[in-house]
């Protein structure tokens, strides 16, 4: 199915993680699309990534950004702006499940506040005016910790539920404008960073089972393939009339009846 994402102005936050993140993936599912990516990361990655594909004749650019810096996020917008005159769409998909928890300071919950919520507001904020002039549309990642919890991650819970609150709030403020704002609910997806979390477990593996075991679709983690192609379906004109929604790739993990795990 052709997306009409060709030439469509992109900016995507969180899209350097290793090859095989949920961002990195949404990133190579974009460019096969034709769209422009523009990329805003911290990690210099990035920029590898981007050289990459211009080199394979896609248009792209890479904004290297603290997003946790107010003025390096206005400045990214800025440049993007300039450069392409038009954004079509953003998706934020910053996040970090720091484990900032009820022991953690101050600061320390602050700045998890910034990281994983603040910083879509901010991106949203400063590509507005072209939002506007686009009738483009916005997708936030979100996680399943917002309605869930988890433990020992206050931070990044509230910060989640946060995004849920604004994917709603910008779905009423901007319907005027025709601006479509949803958001994706990720549960258990395998990531580098997964990957690296339960290696870290002195019971890794026994661990890994007793997840995949509570995942009802096939009892098995949701594939960054498969997050990446419903948020393309989203922010595409084929899902032209979905708005304040939370999308939910999880195999049934949040919402079907725990009776199916029994065994």
């Amino acid at each position: 199915m052709d997306l009409h994402l060709k030439n469509k102005v992109v900016v995507i936050s969180g899209a350097a993680g290793k090859e095989g993140s949920i961002g990195e993936t949404i990133l190579q599912r974009l460019v096969e699309e034709g769209a422009i990516p523009a990329v805003i990361d911290r990690n210099e990655r990035g920029g590898e990534y981007v050289e990459e594909i211009t080199k394979n004749g896609i248009d792209a650019i890479f904004c290297q950004t603290d997003v946790m810096r107010p003025d390096e996020i206005k400045k990214a917008l800025d440049t993007i702006a300039q450069k392409y005159g038009r954004i079509d769409v953003v998706l934020n998909n910053v996040g970090v499940n720091d484990g900032v928890g009820l022991d953690a300071t101050y600061d320390e919950f602050m700045d998890s506040l910034k990281l994983n919520l603040v910083s879509y507001f901010l991106v949203v904020k400063h590509a507005l005016p072209l939002l506007k002039k686009s009738k483009g549309n916005i997708l936030n990642i979100g996680s399943k910790v917002a309605l869930t919890g988890q433990g020992n991650t206050s931070g990044y819970a509230a910060a989640k539920g946060g995004v849920l609150g604004l994917t709603r709030e910008w779905a009423v403020d901007l319907v005027k404008y025709g601006i479509r704002s949803n958001a994706i609910i990720i549960a258990e997806s395998w990531t580098p960073s997964y990957e690296t979390w339960i290696n870290s477990l002195e019971n890794g593996e026994e661990k890994l089972k007793s997840i995949v075991d509570k995942i009802p679709l096939d009892n098995r983690m949701t594939t960054t393939q498969e997050i990446a192609n419903t948020c393309l379906f989203t922010i595409s004109d084929r899902s032209s009339h979905t708005t304040g929604q939370f999308i939910f790739v999880d195999g049934g993990y949040v919402h079907l009846d725990r009776a199916l795990l029994t065994k």
